[in-house]
This record gives structure tokens, C-alpha cells and sequence, in this order.
């Protein structure tokens, strides 16, 4: 049987999760499909080793809050080849696809939440997006 998402879990912060929901919210979407736009917009950047060893960093901070998403199937295959480029660049494995997507998420949260928005914004032409205030 061939599955078109694959469900993974992440660990982030409260703040970052918070983040996140306002983000989907002023992009009238859902917290997964910002996830999936957050991995295409960071996958990119993690082939330097300085984003290399920021991901490592990420993973090293606890993270105390569990947040489930769905990805396309193609785009979570994109988390293996990338852990093995960050094992490649850092000599560190990333134990899992969670883990590396909890981590690059992290990173994309890292940003500026107005650059993240209008980011959201461009990948979705069309879609205004605004951050939702607290």
C-alpha cells in the first residue's frame, strides 16, 4: 500500500509552536503545510556547512513541546539525503527524519516571523499572508 503523506512528529519549543500556528493562520492554511513550505525554503541552505552545524545546534536545544505533521511523501524523502549531507559536512549522525525535520524546522523558525510570513507569502502567490497578532 502507497501512502501520498507521511506522518512524522517534531519536538519544538512552545514559542516556536506558537509560531507556527500563527503563521498557518495568517496564511489560511494548516500547520502542516507550513511545515512542508519551511523544509522546501531550509533544504536548500543546509549543503553549507555554518546551516550544518546550526541544524546540529537546534537538535542539541531541548525541545519540550511534540507537534505532529503530514508531509508529501516526496518531500519527506528529501529528509534522507539531506541528513546524510549534514552527516557528511559534520561527522554527526542525524538519527532520524523527525529528528532532522524537527531541527531544519527550527531553523526556518529562527528567522525573522515577518520574513517567514512574507516568504509564505511568495511561495504562494496569490495567498496574502499576514502574522496573526498574540
Amino acid at each position: 500500500m502507497e501512502c501520498d503523506e507521511v506522518m512524522l512528529t517534531v519536538r519544538i519549543t512552545a514559542a516556536e509552536r506558537t509560531l507556527l500556528r500563527r503563521l498557518a493562520q495568517g496564511h489560511r492554511s494548516d500547520v502542516s503545510e507550513v511545515v512542508s513550505d519551511a523544509l522546501l525554503d531550509i533544504i536548500p541552505t543546509l549543503s553549507a556547512p555554518g546551516d550544518a552545524y546550526r541544524l546540529l545546534g537546534a537538535l542539541a536545544v531541548p525541545a519540550p513541546c511534540a507537534l505532529t505533521v503530514w508531509l508529501p511523501t516526496p518531500l519527506a524523502d528529501l529528509l534522507v539525503p539531506g541528513a546524510a549531507r549534514i552527516a557528511q559536512i559534520t561527522d554527526v549522525r542525524v538519527e532520524s527524519a523527525s529528528a532532522a525535520l524537527g531541527a531544519a524546522l527550527r531553523l526556518w523558525l529562527s528567522q525573522d516571523p515577518v520574513r517567514l510570513a512574507t516568504n509564505l507569502s511568495v511561495m504562494h502567490a496569490g495567498r496574502p499572508a499576514a502574522l496573526v497578532a498574540a
